[in-house]
């Protein structure tokens, strides 16, 4: 395993995080004896094998289901000083509500501290002024560092790049969890936001909100080659030292074993990538056109002053990754997401044009006329059966 420096917090993180969204048994609260015992024996191989290749990092949430509890189960068996544990509490009106919650993931983790506690989901304004307000959740959660409870405070985030970066700019935090690899490098203002404040930088889901990349399409596996997809992305990711580490959702021990091949390459990335890159770009100009490539972002609206809420940047994002590079299935999990989403994936699917006049909202896009069709051909491809978040489901 390699370590990198987590920002101002000093701790040696390695370069893959052990996430806790997927191994849980249910994504509810549940008592333990109800959990079923090959449920937590696989928890207990992940965590060993995680800490077996040095990924000493173990992340969580509350509202993840049964993973505290599960978790906690393990943890008293463990060094804990040689453990970075997190977890993540959402934002509420009520600030007590907050230290509630927080209390119960200390009891289910069976810990008298953690080392990082990140503020979940600061996604759009109403989370930001729970998160900021005179006596809101920051305020609490600063108690609960002065009770030694809580030894480092971040946030976690599915916001814009804006709300994200304004967050950051307060210099209250220590480090960030966000989104950004390869296919969606959106939040690079973000990061180098962050790595200007000095915080630590911890990149969520990138093999899964990444491309489904467990279960790629061929023809992407063709395009990466000689890595494969998963390699590639986590290369790309961790050639930039402002990267400190990516999560791992795992839900079986074994899920580790493609990732740890990125390691023997990550003095190399300057010479491996940029002929994968190139192949990557080729493909999509061919599939896309050039000029259509390079701009189809600007001018366009977010969902916010759109009608409808039509969420033209996503729904275009998929269209071009669908086209581009078969990516139909990773395509249809988050088109059918919108709508359903809330603030950690806001905006609605094109599903409704025929209702709304986009002349005004798209005046600055040089692509104004083609817009409408290439949402509706965007629907007919990806649209179907409505998706929950995994946390509704």
């Amino acid at each position: 395993m390699q370590y990198r420096r987590f920002g101002r917090t000093e701790l040696q993180m390695p370069v893959f995080s052990c996430g806790g969204m997927r191994y849980q048994y249910q994504w509810q609260d549940l008592p333990f004896p109800d959990v079923p015992k090959n449920s937590q024996i696989n928890v207990e191989n992940i965590i060993n094998r995680s800490l077996e290749v040095g990924i000493n990092h173990i992340e969580t949430a509350r509202f993840y289901g049964s993973s505290e509890m599960q978790l906690g189960q393990i943890l008293p068996s463990l060094p804990r000083e040689k453990m970075i544990v997190q977890t993540k509490v959402p934002p509420k009106e009520n600030p007590q509500e907050f230290r509630a919650d927080f209390d119960q993931s200390l009891s289910y983790l069976n810990l008298d501290y953690v080392d990082l506690l990140g503020i979940h989901g600061l996604n759009d304004q109403e989370t930001f002024d729970q998160t900021f307000k005179q006596n809101g959740c920051l305020n609490e959660a600063r108690k609960l560092q002065k009770e030694g409870k809580v030894r480092f405070i971040g946030f976690s985030t599915h916001g814009s790049t804006n709300l994200i970066i304004n967050a950051i700019k307060t210099g209250e935090f220590d480090y960030v969890n966000l989104h950004w690899y390869w296919i969606n490098q959106d939040n690079w203002l973000a990061i180098n936001e962050a790595t200007k404040q000095d915080m630590g930088v911890f990149i969520i889901s990138p093999s899964d909100k990444g491309g489904q990349l467990y279960n790629p399409p061929q023809k992407l596996v063709n395009l990466c080659q000689p890595l494969s997809p998963i390699v590639f992305n986590d290369l790309f990711c961790l050639s930039h030292p402002q990267i400190h580490t990516l999560s791992i959702g795992a839900n079986k021990s074994t899920d580790f074993d493609e990732h740890l091949k990125t390691l023997p390459f990550l003095d190399q990335a300057n010479q491996i990538l940029p002929p994968i890159l190139t192949k990557l770009e080729e493909e999509a100009i061919k599939i896309l056109g050039k000029d259509y490539y390079y701009n189809w972002k600007k001018g366009l609206p977010t969902y916010e002053h759109t009608p409808g809420n039509i969420n033209i940047p996503i729904i275009l994002w998929l269209r071009n990754l669908a086209l581009s590079y078969d990516m139909i299935d990773y395509g249809k999990m988050r088109y059918n997401l919108l709508g359903n989403g809330g603030n950690w994936f806001p905006g609605q699917k094109a599903n409704s044009l025929d209702q709304f006049d986009f002349t005004e909202c798209l005046k600055n896009s040089e692509y104004q006329s083609i817009i409408p069709d290439l949402l509706r051909e965007t629907d007919q491809l990806l649209g179907g059966e409505e998706i929950q978040r995994l946390s509704k489901s």
